[in-house]
């Protein structure tokens, strides 16, 4: 009986001390929320009314007057402007994407500008081939298109350009730029009206010849065209008017903070070339550099039968890039 006692007594005690624990630890947890409450209404700092500001975004301004290639774009038209305010709110508003845009530009208008003078292109044609490819040298498009200027591997033969399994010169940044500066040309003297040669570029001759011969016009801005080209117009005018003055638009960005233009040697090759990898560390740079200043060598190695003089571009990195050369006998 006395043991019984003595089991029943301890489970009472048992029991209490649980009970108190479970009270104490109840206790603690709601002081803590308490206080953490507490401290967070103490560090809120209320905002009088007059001072508080309402975020709005608001439509781009769109300017009264706009030409491209000097041919005036009709803005008091309805349909016109409104085309143009759509791409207007799509690249002002696409933040990181146009400023990758203006750090980029002066890298690659410095190549195209002088070509475009050379062959008598208007000047605002290299925003043609910004809104072709946002200047990723290497893009190719779901159709095949390649390269700056966007070549598909028929036209890009039309018009001079080397593409085959160790050259595809559409990667060719100055070469894929005369390519486009002849098929402008043609397509100018075909219709008379820079507006309208620029949309061939995106439609096609026989695209904008279909078009003209079914609704009797051949302004632009008069032609029901697919939505791609009734938009690709608009689309250069507006990267015309966001590159052209960043500021107008909320862009910031300083001369330091644009890509550099890296200064580069030319190389003359008019034989074959057994192993690229080597030929760049010859030259001082590695193979990944090579190819990225030179992306329309197609293979590791060139064959070149034909013995025809290839020019390879040798950028002269000095404070831009630094290169540590492995030797072949440390990777093993």
């Amino acid at each position: 009986m006395e043991n019984k006692n003595f089991f029943y007594n301890w489970f009472n005690l048992t029991w209490i001390l649980v009970s108190l624990s479970l009270i104490a630890f109840c206790v603690i947890i709601g002081v803590l929320i308490f206080y953490s409450q507490t401290e967070k209404v103490s560090n809120h700092v209320a905002i009088p009314p007059e001072r508080q500001q309402t975020l709005f975004f608001t439509p781009v301004k769109l300017p009264e007057v706009l030409s491209f290639a000097n041919e005036p774009v009709p803005l008091e038209n309805f349909d016109i402007r409104e085309s143009l305010d759509r791409e207007m709110l799509s690249i002002a508003n696409f933040h990181s994407q146009a400023l990758l845009y203006i750090k980029k530009t002066n890298r690659y208008f410095t190549i195209i500008e002088p070509i475009l003078r050379k062959n008598e292109i208007p000047d605002d044609f290299k925003f043609l081939a910004l809104a072709e490819s946002g200047f990723l040298e290497k893009i190719i498009s779901p159709l095949g298109a390649v390269g700056l200027w966007q070549f598909m591997k028929g036209t890009a033969i039309e018009n001079g350009l080397e593409v085959n399994d160790e050259i595809d010169e559409r990667y060719h940044i100055e070469k894929s730029t005369e390519a486009a500066c002849k098929f402008l040309k043609n397509s100018f003297s075909k219709y008379g009206n820079w507006t309208i040669a620029a949309a061939s570029y995106n439609a096609g001759i026989s695209g904008i010849n279909r078009e003209i011969g079914i609704q009797l016009s051949k302004n632009y801005y008069d032609l029901l065209l697919s939505e791609e080209t009734s938009r690709y117009l608009f689309r250069i005018l507006a990267l015309k008017l966001v590159i052209g003055e960043p500021g107008k638009y909320g862009f910031k960005v300083s001369e330091e903070e644009k890509y550099p233009i890296i200064p580069v040697k030319e190389v003359n090759v008019n034989g074959s070339v057994n192993n690229f990898q080597e030929f760049a560390r010859a030259n001082n740079i590695n193979y990944k550099i090579l190819k990225q200043f030179n992306p329309w060598l197609r293979q590791p190695y060139l064959k070149n039968l034909k013995k025809k003089i290839y020019t390879i571009k040798i950028p002269d990195a000095g404070r831009y890039r630094k290169f540590v050369l492995t030797n072949k006998s440390d990777l093993q």
